[in-house]
């Protein structure tokens, strides 16, 4: 791990992109998956694993159906946390923060990189609602296949991203004897982005 003074604060992001590299030569599937864990309007929490499809100097993006059990959380309750846990490199990173809407602009550049399929499947599932068999699915897909069948597929208006701004990143890293890395950076509320806005510290295992 990469140490960080009060004087010479090394961006964590930069940080995250180097583990994320190695993670992906490493990990055999999905080094990009994180838990996501968010609660609802009365602080019930609830954890389920996504993709990370992007990260910027304002945090790091992911998408989903709006109407769906953890789409209704984070518009209900606008905080989230994330973790990483890379098992070949013994590595975890731990985020926390509010959670804000990515653009119109983005959610349909993303959008139009997906697969057709994966584009008429945002259309023809009703994320987290009852399903009666996998029956309804596939006709619900072939509903939308033939709706669809001309020209390109256009984003549904239930579906977008979200962005975790992050006021606090963990980097974890194993050790012997449970005597583990742990550096924590922190950025206080209303501070801009970027390596200046950060402070560290170092935590007990």
């Amino acid at each position: 791990m990469t140490e960080a003074s009060n004087g010479d604060i090394r961006d964590p992001y930069d940080l995250f992109t180097e583990w994320m590299k190695e993670a992906e030569g490493s990990e055999p599937n999905d080094p990009n998956a994180m838990a996501l864990a968010t609660a609802d309007a009365s602080g019930v929490p609830s954890v389920r694993m996504v993709l990370l499809k992007g990260i910027d100097p304002r945090g790091f993006v992911f998408y989903t159906n709006t109407e769906s059990r953890k789409g209704e959380q984070l518009l209900a309750n606008r905080n989230a946390a994330l973790c990483f846990h890379w098992k070949t490199l013994r590595r975890q990173v731990r985020v926390e923060g509010a959670v804000e809407t990515v653009t119109d602009a983005e959610a349909d550049a993303y959008f139009d990189s997906r697969p057709r399929e994966s584009r008429i499947g945002a259309w023809a599932s009703l994320q987290s609602r009852p399903l009666e068999g996998r029956w309804e699915l596939e006709k619900r897909v072939a509903q939308f296949a033939a709706k669809f069948a001309l020209g390109a597929v256009p984003r549904p208006p239930h579906w977008t991203g979200f962005r975790v701004l992050p006021a606090r990143i963990e980097f974890w890293r194993d050790r012997p004897f449970r005597l583990h890395d742990r550096l924590v950076y922190r950025r206080p509320a209303g501070e801009e982005a970027g390596a200046a806005g950060w402070t560290t510290e170092r935590l007990f295992p």
